[in-house]
């Protein structure tokens, strides 16, 4: 796959998506998509359709935006860092498709590792577990094995 994102097919995006993924925009806190989200699935890259994050990791750390305690797996994502607005920050990237995801930060739940993923929506799709199967995801239902 082509890691730069400008050489990617983004003509599917809406111009939200393209201010997110692209120029490392940020949708408006509670004004997104996914932020409220309790539906079992999973959310993939917007841009490559690649999984990223599991609904099995999601929680509400009431910023108004998807957060998850990690990613389905660290190979999925790269961490750079983010020294715009004048704070230092690490950002998190797509690592199949290079487009902007949200930020980590160490204010997650103790219990599950202390990081949260705050992610903007317009960078997400979400399959729903039951459609997982049909859209090619059928390996990723074992992520839902303990819930059953």
């Amino acid at each position: 796959m082509t890691k730069n994102i400008k050489d990617q097919d983004t003509s599917h995006l809406s111009e939200r998506q393209k201010y997110v993924t692209m120029h490392n925009g940020t949708e408006p806190a509670f004004d997104n998509e996914f932020w409220d989200n309790k539906e079992p699935g999973i959310y993939v890259d917007v841009i490559n359709g690649k999984p990223l994050f599991s609904s099995t990791d999601k929680f509400d750390s009431g910023t108004g935006w998807p957060s998850f305690t990690r990613p389905i797996d660290a190979n999925f994502v790269d961490d750079e860092v983010d020294t715009s607005f004048g704070m230092t920050r690490t950002e998190v990237k797509s690592a199949s498709s290079d487009a902007h995801l949200g930020h980590v930060f160490n204010d997650g739940p103790p219990e599950e590792g202390g990081m949260r993923y705050c992610i903007n929506s317009a960078s997400l799709r979400f399959v729903h577990k039951d459609d997982m199967e049909a859209e090619g995801y059928g390996d990723y239902l074992v992520l839902f094995d303990e819930e059953e």
